[in-house]
């Protein structure tokens, strides 16, 4: 009889055990933390610069390696924006280019980076923008962060509630 009991724990820690490792298999299937380009198309609140993102072939740039920093204007920013000025930068897609990468800048810059007063800082468009901070607040230019620190693996995004000037020419 003390055979059964042997036998039943066994077969228990054995069955136990294989399915801890398909458990572990089920949550290893993720390759890593998601890029800048993943964190944008999965808000909600980013689809039309994620759809223009894609338009003006930035994906590249917000999936790559390089580490970048993203101020993503809302879907509401954007609707704000008079819809002759969108209708122009889809007919010109080395303007839409250049307005996007307005709101990108490389490197890793996290709102806890971002001292008060602020600095200048130089976007991927080559042109300058205003960052900074008052208490928990951020801007950049004329815009507020919205949502801040939204981390990937090879950035960060944060969401802004305007869309930022095109870089002077």
């Amino acid at each position: 009889m003390s055979f059964r009991p042997a036998r039943r724990l066994a077969l228990t820690a054995i069955t136990l055990g294989a399915l801890l490792q398909f458990a572990g298999c089920a949550s290893t299937g993720n390759s890593g933390p998601a890029t800048v380009q993943a964190v944008v198309a999965n808000t909600p609140e980013l689809s039309t610069f994620n759809k223009l993102v894609v338009t003006a072939g930035l994906s590249d740039v917000l999936s790559g390696n390089s580490p970048v920093t993203v101020f993503a204007p809302s879907d509401d920013a954007f609707k704000a924006v008079p819809a002759a000025t969108l209708d122009k930068l889809a007919k010109d897609p080395a303007a839409l280019k250049a307005l996007l990468q307005q709101h990108i800048l490389a490197g890793n810059v996290k709102s806890a980076d971002i001292l008060a007063g602020g600095a200048p800082v130089t976007t991927l468009a080559g042109g300058k923008v205003a960052v900074s901070k008052a208490g928990d607040f951020v801007t950049v230019d004329e815009s507020l962060v919205t949502k801040a620190d939204l981390a990937a693996g090879n950035g960060v995004v944060h969401v802004i509630d305007r869309v930022l000037a095109a870089p002077k020419k």
